[in-house]
């Protein structure tokens, strides 16, 4: 039944997935092979609308479709808030406050007077840009897991307080998460009596990762948001272990990268050096290992519905799409692995900072 859910769910999405490779494929130049990059940064990357689908018309005009979201600059003492729709999909310019904006590849930047995007010869765009403070797609995404969590974990609090012996519904599926989560990762990585403070975080780590791990498996519906495969994201998580861990550093875990024992005195300036960086790479590893395979998943899926229009034949389809069913219940798996790692990882910085000398 799964697997049957899951066929429809890609076959859907390969249908909806179809205007948005014609729509690119109609850019190029009728002779030339069709190029999937453009589609595939589309569909991995943020933007300021939630876009829905393309229709053709007559004329052969694409029509875009999408829900606009709110955009935020801020410049020059002065906060402006309109709605994304109003630079129509970036073939109008907008002005507020006296100024004008321009919005290219999905990013807003000052107009220029004259040519509106000043571009040079390395195709580096060479227009100053406000602050965005914009509720974008994968701020949105954040927005809607985060209120998914209120919802299963309050109604998972709620049912304890009915004095319920066996967990039912919800929480039986919650509980066991829970518990292994302190189990398995927190209580023997962290250590008796000093797990419980962290609980908070590596639970909510836990869950906020997986279910935008999931909601991220479907990039070819409208309003699919590859946050986890957004870098800022996942930078934002691992700094939140590094805060966690060094603020919690005991003088043990500070005397290991200043004074390591051990270690002779014209060797330690260099041992300090490596420590200090140690610091830097951990959560650099963090950031690296959830957005990359995230996004490399993401990328292989829609590289193989690709193919069905770089041979320009449907008799590859059975191929990409037996492959991408393969890729798409693989990335189920990842989805939860992946969340595992991030908290399995964070609990040994956190753990490794609060030990006790041996």
């Amino acid at each position: 039944m799964r697997l049957t859910n899951t066929l429809l769910l890609f076959l859907f999405g390969f249908l909806l997935a179809a205007p948005t490779l014609k729509a690119s494929e109609k850019e190029a130049d009728n002779d030339a092979p069709f190029n999937p990059k453009p589609m595939i940064m589309h569909h991995i990357s943020d933007s300021h609308e939630w876009h829905l689908w393309d229709v053709e018309g007559d004329d052969g005009e694409i029509t875009a479709y999408s829900i606009p979201l709110p955009v935020i600059l801020y410049h020059d003492g002065n906060v402006d808030v309109f709605l994304s729709s109003a630079f129509d999909h970036g073939k109008k310019n907008v002005t507020k406050s006296g100024v004008e904006f321009t919005m290219y590849h999905g990013k807003i930047y000052f107009a220029n007077e004259i040519s509106g995007i000043d571009i040079n010869d390395k195709g580096e765009v060479l227009n100053d840009k406000p602050i965005d403070l914009s509720i974008t797609k994968n701020v949105f995404m954040m927005l809607v897991s985060a209120v998914l969590l209120f919802v299963l974990f309050g109604s998972a609090g709620k049912s304890y307080g009915k004095k319920v012996s066996v967990p039912r519904g919800l929480t039986s599926f919650l509980e066991p998460l829970v518990i292994f989560v302190r189990d398995d990762i927190a209580r023997p990585i962290i250590g008796e009596g000093k797990y419980e403070r962290f609980m908070p975080f590596l639970l909510t780590a836990f869950f906020f990762i997986w279910i935008n791990n999931l909601l991220g498996l479907v990039p070819f519906f409208p309003g699919g948001a590859n946050v986890t495969g957004n870098i800022a994201v996942t930078l934002v998580l691992a700094t939140f272990t590094f805060i966690l861990t060094n603020v919690n550093g005991n003088k043990h875990y500070w005397r290991h990268i200043f004074a390591m024992p051990g270690v002779p005195i014209y060797v330690l300036p260099i041992m300090i050096i490596v420590e200090l960086v140690g610091l830097i790479v951990k959560p650099v590893a963090l950031m690296i290992r959830l957005f990359a395979n995230i996004t490399a998943g993401h990328i292989i899926i829609l590289s193989l519905i690709s193919l069905i229009f770089i041979f320009e034949t449907l008799l590859i389809s059975p191929v990409s799409i037996a492959f991408g069913l393969f890729m798409n219940v693989l990335e189920l798996l990842v989805a939860a692995l992946q969340a595992y790692i991030f908290t399995l990882l964070s609990a040994l910085f956190i753990g490794g900072a609060v030990a006790e000398e041996h």
